[in-house]
């Protein structure tokens, strides 16, 4: 049986000598899987913060308060730019970005898109989910009239500078300190990533 309660045929497998492989695509988030976008963010973030913050602060992340943020802002995105892609692996949704006009204090809102937030959910990493959703972030963001898009990433998330840089991504020599609790118990360096999406 499919995911979806389809019965395969028996000799698919077989045939092609493999599993078929899920169809995949990425396309603009609707409202409604704001609660299925909470859900990767939180277990996303599980996964990258896992040692960076303590267990019990990433154990009470609550999916549903990600999932009411993201549904308002689906609803009233406000600036028309504010973009909020979705991956698909045939109808499961596993994995977002989301593009907004770039609120750093040295951007041009005009010019500057930021990567506000990219996500794949951690059962489905691996598989093109991340850099099809940048590809489209980039696509997006230059069909949006932006001339440069940037993404802030964890100086210490070796992997996540990786995938960034080898599409393509550079740093760009800006660098910030996250204060998470506004008591600088806990505090998380991070340098800015950027890419030209080019022209049509």
């Amino acid at each position: 049986m499919s995911d979806f309660g389809v019965p395969e045929p028996a000799n698919l497998s077989d045939l092609s000598g493999a599993t078929p492989i899920a169809e995949t695509s990425v396309r603009l988030a609707l409202p409604a899987e704001a609660g299925e976008i909470g859900e990767i963010q939180v277990a996303a973030w599980r996964a990258s913060y896992a040692g960076l913050l303590p267990a019990d602060v990433l154990a009470d992340l609550n999916p549903a308060q990600f999932a009411a943020q993201w549904r308002a802002a689906l609803l009233a995105p406000g600036e028309a730019r504010n973009r909020v892609l979705v991956a698909l692996a045939d109808r499961t949704l596993v994995g977002f970005a989301a593009v907004t006009p770039s609120d750093d204090p040295d951007a041009d809102q005009q010019r500057d898109a930021l990567v506000a937030e990219l996500a794949v959910s951690p059962e489905a990493t691996r598989a093109g989910h991340g850099s099809r959703l940048l590809n489209a972030v980039v696509d997006t963001a230059r069909a949006d009239g932006f001339s440069r898009v940037t993404a802030w990433v964890n100086s210490t998330d070796d992997v996540l500078r990786a995938f960034y840089t080898e599409a393509g991504w550079a740093p760009d020599g800006a660098h910030r300190e996250l204060d998470l609790y506004g008591d600088e118990s806990v505090r998380i360096k991070q340098i800015r990533l950027h890419t030209d999406p080019g022209t049509e």
